[in-house]
């Protein structure tokens, strides 16, 4: 089996060269608790990434938001120089308080203050994908062009190659596509919130990358009898399999599973060689119903 396989296949961002394998990373998890401050153990989270090149990982999920700063400024200490094929993604629209809490942080000045906070820490010129991150608690109906015109005059500018969505509705992912070019969306989806079936599917009709953030339940591991019931008759963990069936669902999901453990990055990337029986298929479309 080539590495490819190992990472589930390759896909390409719509009307781009961006050519990434569909097992990525996501840096959330390598700042400290909370997502704020400095990682416990500096030398084990650049371990994660320096491991996450070796295996060949080629996308990677982050945000200025994480640390904050923290992550962006880890992931430029180790990787940078930046291997030439990897993707950088992203994302506008949030800030962190004193409070450590998620705030809005959506008007223009913001969001061009975040853009150049994410080039600086990161040491790039252009990021190659931008998130639109709408910062409601879970996907609200509403505007988005303001915030949108944003984006893509900072696309013009190149500072920012190409533009993608996060924490939208199917609505606001019409508007938006009537405005500019979209390459991703990336929602809250997995094998038990599986709200945005019919998005996935008419994305995936347009080439348009689907990428679920809380992949394995966020900071609520899934569970589930079915669940570990595939797992057991597998040989395998749970969250390999709902990983793994993610990968199944549709040919535009794109993974970034994050973990602060190389072990961990090990054990989800082995998530994208499991083959699943079709009546483990089955056993696992009827978590959600």
């Amino acid at each position: 089996m080539t590495n490819t396989d190992k990472l589930g296949g390759r896909f390409t961002f719509p009307g781009t060269s961006l050519t990434v394998h569909r097992m990525g990373y996501g840096a959330m998890q390598l700042a400290g608790p909370h997502v704020w401050g400095p990682p416990r153990d500096p030398e084990a989270a650049a371990a994660v990434l320096r491991e996450a090149i070796a295996i060949g990982i080629d996308h990677f999920d982050t945000s200025d938001a994480y640390g904050p700063h923290v992550t962006n400024q880890l992931i430029r200490a180790t990787l940078h120089p930046y291997p030439r094929n990897i993707v950088i993604v992203s994302k506008l629209g949030g800030r962190r308080g004193a409070d450590k809490s998620w705030l809005p942080a959506l008007s223009p000045a913001e969001i061009r203050s975040d853009l150049q906070d994410n080039l600086r820490h990161l040491g790039l010129d252009a990021i190659d994908v931008v998130n639109l991150r709408m910062m409601s608690m879970t996907p609200t109906e509403g505007p988005l062009d303001k915030e949108l015109a944003v984006l893509i005059e900072l696309k013009r500018e190149g500072l920012v190659r190409h533009i993608g969505l996060s924490n939208v509705t199917a609505r606001q992912v019409e508007q938006a596509q009537a405005l500019t070019e979209i390459v991703c969306v990336q929602n809250h989806y997995n094998l038990a919130h599986r709200g945005d079936d019919a998005l996935i599917d008419a994305l995936a009709k347009k080439g348009i990358a689907y990428v679920p953030f809380f992949p394995l339940g966020g900071f609520t591991p899934l569970q589930s009898s079915a669940l570990s019931e595939v797992a057991n008759e597998l040989g395998a963990t749970p969250m390999q399999v709902a990983l793994a069936w993610l990968l199944h669902r549709a040919p535009n999901i794109l993974l970034i599973p994050g973990t602060s453990s190389v072990a961990h990055l090990r054990e989800n990337v082995a998530a994208a060689s499991l083959v699943l029986p079709a009546r483990s298929i089955a056993a696992l479309d009827g978590i959600a119903r």
